[in-house]
This record gives structure tokens, sequence and C-alpha cells, in this order.
């Protein structure tokens, strides 16, 4: 029996083409209409997973993801950087002179910016899901509109491509993660993420990304996040290379302990190349 993969959105979407492209054919793939409800669903089963975007190279974090791996009990297990091409999709037969209405995810609208500014006289409307509103215009036979998406929408709901490759930077890509209750034990590129709240004194952020920096320890990212219920104060999110199995994180970690009021390592796991 296959298990299951949750990830956000509907058929046709990126989220389903980084859980096939992860996956491959080893699970099957379910849609949620959220992200928390992938999450819900993944910590219901050790035999779940689950994959959510956690950040996008034009527009950043998504903090959603973020803050649902500090609510809920779940390990990050895996990444995958996915390629983001956008095409205009509409019913065919729709010429790109016609087309007055155009519908998609507010991200992918975002990507897409200098094209729809050059796109005189049409409307942009936001929309949930950039697979969704492929799905609408074929559901609702909708004539002089079009939808930004992948091109696995365009093929599920049988649109035509008006225009391929309409996104503003062409490297465009959205690191997926991958959760599960079950932790790993990468056995190559380990990278590992925790999150953790200093003291509030001069100096304490300072101290704590030292602990890194003396053994070495190289960071990928550090994100902060408001900590909820103590205004003005944050958690701060980190990415750095290397495993808790290994003799510095270690020590790091514990060090880092010393200095914090709160850490939690959300999990470690293999560092991905790009999917183009």
């Amino acid at each position: 029996m296959k298990s299951l993969v949750f990830y956000q959105g509907e058929p046709g979407s990126f989220s389903e083409e980084a859980a096939q492209v992860y996956f491959r054919a080893s699970a099957s793939l379910r849609p949620c209409a959220q992200f928390r409800d992938v999450f819900r669903l993944v910590s219901l089963s050790r035999h779940h997973s689950g994959i959510v975007p956690i950040e996008n190279t034009v527009f950043g974090s998504i903090h959603e993801t973020y803050d649902l791996l500090l609510k809920h009990p779940v390990s990050v297990v895996g990444e995958l950087s996915l390629r983001i091409r956008l095409n205009l999709l509409a019913l065919p037969g729709t010429r790109l002179r016609d087309v007055r209405r155009i519908y998609s995810q507010p991200q992918a609208l975002g990507q897409c910016e200098d094209f729809l500014r050059r796109m005189e006289g049409v409307e942009v409307h936001a929309f949930h899901d950039t697979a969704a509103a492929a799905r609408m215009i074929r559901e609702e036979k909708l004539r002089g509109a079009a939808a930004i998406a992948g091109t696995r929408a365009g093929r599920r709901y049988r649109l035509s491509v008006l225009k391929q490759g309409i996104e503003t930077n062409r490297r465009n890509f959205t690191r997926f993660i991958v959760i599960s209750r079950s932790k790993v034990i990468p056995v190559k590129h380990p990278k590992t993420s925790l999150v953790f709240a200093t003291r509030d004194t001069p100096g304490a952020l300072f101290k704590a990304l030292a602990v890194f920096a003396m053994r070495d320890l190289n960071l990928l990212k550090i994100e902060s996040r408001p900590l909820i219920g103590r205004p003005w104060e944050y958690l701060f999110y980190l990415d750095v290379e290397g495993s808790p199995d290994d003799l510095p994180l270690k020590q790091a970690l514990n060090h880092l302990r010393e200095l914090s009021i709160f850490i939690k390592v959300l999990g470690t796991y293999e560092r991905s190349a790009s999917a183009a």
C-alpha cells in the first residue's frame, strides 16, 4: 500500500508537481484546501507525509508555513527547489487580443508583473490557486478570460497556451519542504532547520549566532517572526549546514540552549539541488 502525501492546492498545481517530482511513484497524492490541513493530516500518522512551499526566490518566505512548523508535531525530512514557469492559459480558440480578464494566485500575478503591465485594458483578479483559476475557466467556459498557471494545469483542464514563460524573473524558484512525524538521518549533505528565541538583552542575537561562527558552521538562512504574546520580541528561524549528530553542530546547539529562552530543532534532512 502506498503512503499518503498531502499537498496544498488543486490537481495541476505546482505543489502537486513538487510532490510528484520528490516522491515519484512511491506515494499516493492528496490535495488539501489549506496549509493547516496538510499539517493536521500529517500529524495524525507516522505513515503520512506532506509537502508545502516555504519560500520563493522572488517573493521571499511563506510565513504561514513557518508558523505551522512551530505549532505541529512534525519534522522537516526533505526539500525540493522547483523552477516555476508560468503561462497564460485560455479556452481553445481564444486569441491573446481577446483576453479581458486574467485570474491567478496573488504571488503568481506578482511574478508576472512586467507581462501584465503590457496587457492594456485587462482586469487582473486574484484567485486562491493557480490550478483552481485554470479549472474555473474550463468549468465555467469563460470566454475572454485567461489564467496564469503552469503547463500541468493547462494539460489537465484542456486549455490552450496563449503565451509561455511570462514570469518576469527567469530564476524563479520555489523551495518546498517535506514534513513527516517520522524523522530521517540524511546520508549526505545534511542540513538542519531550527527555531529559537533569545533573552531581551543587548547583544543577545549576536551571541546566539556566534555559537555557529566559532565552530565554522555555515548558516544558510535566518528569518525572524513575531513571538506571539510578547509584543516586539521575535523568534528566529535558522538553516545551518550539518547534523546534530556531528560534534560541531551538537556543541553549537548545546551552547545555544544556554543562551536562549526557547529552542526547537525542526528537522535534519538532505540538502537538495534545484529541479529545473
